[in-house]
């Protein structure tokens, strides 16, 4: 009975045992069939034959006509030294179809599913088919042994069934091959069998030739340098785009801070404003730039008419002396010469012609008696040479008695002024410059600052501490006029002589005046109204004076004519007088 053989033509003696089977006698384990494993495993394991019937297939060989076993240990048993995994084996002509000799791992047709080859003598395996009793190339023995490379059992997977037509039907007694399916697929179109791609008996498929040289430098070099250079273009691209985003939309959005501003309004301003006094006023605004034998310094003046006549203090031009150099640059940024058309040390006062300029814009000027304290102001000029700098502040207070100067010891020098006091921050460089009021109207000339490393009254270096002090512009007014018209200043006096060491409270008349005479002048003012030597005067014009410089500061506020009453003290009594204030010029 051919129950439990496989149908169809069967595997030929020469193929190989399954690997993986000892040769010393023990039963090597067999792997679990794949759930999808071949049906006619299945069928032959229950007992049951292929469709191609009962009995023997045509190629199948009787068990009287195989050969002994010593025959399969002369093919099959390696050489002392050899172990059995080191066999190799040459893939059999068949496939894993009926005819084929069963793969790695595999169950041949047939057999029971788990059953274990027949030991043969010495302890070897059994080959599974006889061996060819006739040795008919090319179905002789087995070539010489060799070592098998290294056997890898890949995981069970799930087999394709095999079609029954491809079992027993397609292959006749001529044992001819079924084509292979395409590469990746197996049988009607379905993927491969893992178990049935694998074939550790096979020979290495062919590998592609290869040339085994050194590869070309130039050719790995050029292609570095493009790839280098397509990404540099790419980052430039990303980069420029990512750019372009960021300014248009200042940032990425979420993450930018956009922070309230107000929107643009008018340039112009109110004109009562600082700033529309400023921009009113800058432009009659010069600076100074003198030089000499005795020195340079910086100062500022401002434009008094439209001939170039410019007004400042005395101690701005005093550098330069009768052969120094007075230099002027207007608001603008215009340059020009200046000459000296007349100055006066008691006022402090000077006044510079330029010519050669067009556009120049006068300051409007100002009644410096209507002013009261309180009154915003205005000053303008270049302190440590900062050109066109506007500060601003209120008056602080009105006829403040002040004298500057003094420094050749003589007192030709000394300047008596009935100031305006402001806190309009005055410092080194503001000298001349103007002091306007809310209609951008001059109604002083900045002239001292008391500085709190001296305690004295003069343009030093300290910087302002909120005390400057203006020459009132009516005054300064009198005596441009008088520089303009004939060089020189008139002074109003009295014709008395004052004891200027005197500490008692107000001003008293000298013993002698200068050089032994007379300390009142025969003729004078102060002759005529009879006022005598040792009077002590205390007020003027109904104000107190408290020293013989507030006398002076007193009498210099007037213009020469002018009629004046004065309050001494004479003998412990209090008496009233007036005059008429007489003129001297003083260079």
């Amino acid at each position: 009975m051919d129950e439990g053989r496989p149908g169809g033509p069967r595997a030929k003696w020469w193929s190989r045992p399954a690997p993986g089977k000892p040769t010393d006698g023990t039963t090597p384990p067999v792997p679990e069939r794949a759930p999808d494993a071949r049906p006619d495993a299945a069928s032959s394991a229950n007992g049951n034959a292929p469709d191609q019937g009962q009995g023997q297939g045509p190629d199948q060989v009787p068990d009287a006509a195989r050969p002994p076993a010593d025959a399969a240990l002369r093919h099959d048993v390696p050489p002392a030294g050899v172990s059995q995994e080191a066999i190799p084996a040459r893939r059999a002509t068949g496939h894993s179809a009926a005819g084929q000799v069963p793969g790695h791992g595999e169950v041949p047709a047939g057999e029971p599913a788990g059953s274990a080859p027949v030991p043969g003598p010495g302890g070897g395996g059994r080959p599974l088919h006889d061996p060819d009793p006739y040795g008919t190339p090319p179905y002789g023995g087995p070539g010489p042994w060799a070592p098998a490379p290294p056997v890898q059992r890949p995981a069970p997977a799930q087999e394709t069934p095999v079609p029954p037509a491809q079992l027993a039907g397609e292959q006749g007694p001529e044992h001819r091959q079924t084509p292979h399916p395409p590469h990746g697929t197996g049988p009607q179109g379905h993927p491969p069998s893992q178990w049935l791609q694998y074939d550790p008996w096979s020979a290495a498929p062919p590998q592609a030739l290869t040339y085994g040289g050194e590869p070309s430098r130039k050719r790995w070099r050029g292609g570095l340098f493009a790839g280098a250079l397509v990404i540099a273009l790419v980052a430039g691209g990303v980069g420029g785009g990512v750019g372009a985003y960021i300014e248009r939309n200042d940032g990425f959005g979420g993450d930018s801070v956009r922070l309230p501003q107000a929107g643009k309004a008018p340039a112009d301003r109110a004109p009562d404003t600082v700033a529309g006094i400023a921009a009113s006023a800058l432009p009659s605004v010069v600076t100074f730039h003198v030089s000499g034998s005795s020195g340079k310094g910086t100062g500022t003046g401002f434009v008094l008419d439209d001939k170039g006549h410019i007004l400042t203090n005395n101690h701005v031009v005093e550098p330069a002396g009768k052969s120094g150099v007075i230099s002027l640059t207007f608001s603008g940024g215009e340059s020009a010469r200046a000459k000296l058309v007349g100055k006066d040390s008691g006022y402090d006062l000077a006044v510079v012609k330029v010519t050669g300029v067009s556009g120049m814009k006068p300051l409007p000027l100002g009644n410096s008696d209507n002013v009261r304290v309180g009154d915003p102001v205005v000053a303008i000029g270049a302190p440590f040479d900062l050109q066109n700098t506007v500060t601003a502040g209120i008056i602080s207070a009105k006829q403040r008695p002040i004298t500057a100067g003094g420094e050749k010891g003589d007192g030709s020098d000394v300047s008596y002024v009935d100031a305006l006091q402001t806190d309009a921050p005055i410092n080194p460089g503001n000298s001349g410059g103007p002091l306007v009021d809310s209609q951008a109207r001059a109604i002083g000339v900045n002239s001292a600052i008391r500085g709190p490393d001296t305690g004295g009254l003069d343009s030093g270096q300290a910087g302002s501490i909120g005390l400057g002090f203006a020459i009132p512009i009516n005054q300064a007014k009198r005596v441009a006029e008088e520089l303009i018209s004939t060089g020189r200043a008139t002074h109003p006096v009295i014709g008395v002589s004052l004891d200027m060491k005197f500490t008692g409270d107000g001003a008293r008349v000298g013993a002698k005046g200068a050089n032994d005479t007379p300390a009142v002048t025969p003729g004078g003012p102060g002759a005529k109204a009879g006022i005598k030597p040792g009077d002590v005067i205390t007020k003027v014009d109904g104000q107190r004076v408290h020293s013989g410089e507030e006398l002076i500061v007193k009498i210099r506020s007037k213009r020469p004519g002018e009629r004046m009453g004065l309050t001494l003290v004479r003998d412990g009594k209090e008496r009233m007088v007036a005059l008429v204030l007489g003129s001297a010029g003083d260079s």
